[in-house]
Parts: C-alpha cells; structure tokens; sequence
C-alpha cells in the first residue's frame, strides 16, 4: 500500500511538472509574439505631407512651417521669430517621426502616466499636415537602462479606460531639446560678411 502511494505521488509529480514545462513555453511563445507584434512605425505619413511643426519644451516653442516659396529653405521658423530654419536640423526630426518604431506598447492607467514622465511631459510635438490632419507625439522620461522614451502618440483611452505608452528612441529626446540658435539656418559667411577694404596707396597726380 505504501509502495501504491508513493508511486502515486510520483505520478502527480511529473504531471505537475509537464503542465508547468508546457505552460511556461506557450506563455514564452506568446510573449514574443506579442513584443513582435507591437514593434511597429509610429505614423505612416511622409515628410512632404508635412506642412508644419510645433515643439513644445519646458524651455520653449518653436513652430515651424514648411517654406512653399523657395526649395532653400525648406523651413521657416514662425515663432518665437519669424526667420529661416536650420534645414538639417529640422530633418532629422522629420525622420525621425517618419521613420521611427516603437519598440513594444504598455496599457496603463491615466493615474500612472506620471510614472512615465507624461505628466508634465518633457516635450509635445504637433504635427500638421497638409490634408488638415493633425497628429500629437508626447515624449516622456527614459526608462531604467535609457534605451528608449516613455512617449504617447494621439492619445485616445481604450475601451477600458486605459491608454497606451509607447517606448521610443532616445534621439527624440536629443532632437527636441535645442537651444533657439540651434533651430535658425546658419549664415553663409561669404555673404554675410563683407569682404575686408584693400588699403592700397593713392597713385601720385600728374
């Protein structure tokens, strides 16, 4: 009887094991599904359907129009003045926002977005394009290893009440947070700088 029971016992423990060998391998099946499944481009528009840009830091405004005048510069700079923008710098946001993936996507709660540097954000970029669509990019803090940016793209809470935060690229961070002088088009100094005065002597009257 007793042989009976630790043989039972044995049994019960192997089944114990096998469920828990085929649970932790479908769960880690389905866990890398979904990280592939939410690695995704963060907007599908192109930069020429972009008309105009607004970012928003703790420091500043900038809002930029595309330039539909002159090929250079593709951007002006509207406030916080009205003057050329820096092409390159301007661009490199661009691709960011056109080329850009989120990594993976967390539901959170409305409360917790601040645990994610979402409240306040550190910046809020606005995007207009030139069908009248508007997008939103807010850009949070950096998670623990400063890999990616905690951000939310045109926020919208599901169905239960929850909303998504995506996890970014760190270069938004470095692309947004500009000194003014950085977004203004550099001056081509041979043309604005005057060409220094030849003190050449005065040839004698005759």
């Amino acid at each position: 009887m007793k042989l009976q029971k630790t043989t039972l016992i044995l049994i019960l423990l192997m089944l114990g094991l096998a469920s828990f060998v085929s649970f932790h391998e479908f769960y880690w099946k389905n866990q890398q599904e979904e990280v592939k499944s939410k690695k995704q481009q963060i907007f599908s528009f192109e930069e020429d359907d972009v008309q105009s840009l607004s970012i928003k830091t703790k420091n500043a405004t900038i809002i930029l129009e595309r330039n539909n005048n002159s090929e250079r510069p593709k951007w002006r700079m509207t406030s916080p003045q009205q003057v050329p923008a820096n092409d390159a710098i301007v661009s490199y946001l661009m691709d960011l926002l056109v080329k850009g993936e989120s990594d993976r996507t967390i539901s959170t709660s409305v409360n917790q977005l601040g645990e994610f540097g979402l409240t306040p954000p550190q910046a809020t970029i606005d995007i207009k394009l030139k069908n009248q669509q508007n997008h939103q990019l807010i850009l949070g803090q950096s998670d623990f290893n400063r890999r990616f940016l905690y951000a939310q793209t045109d926020p919208n809470s599901q169905p239960n009440g929850n909303v998504t935060v995506l996890l970014v690229s760190t270069d938004f961070e470095n692309a947004v947070n500009r000194e003014l002088s950085e977004w203004k088009e550099i001056p081509n100094k041979s043309e604005s700088t005057p060409l220094p005065s030849l003190n050449l002597p005065t040839p004698p009257k005759k």
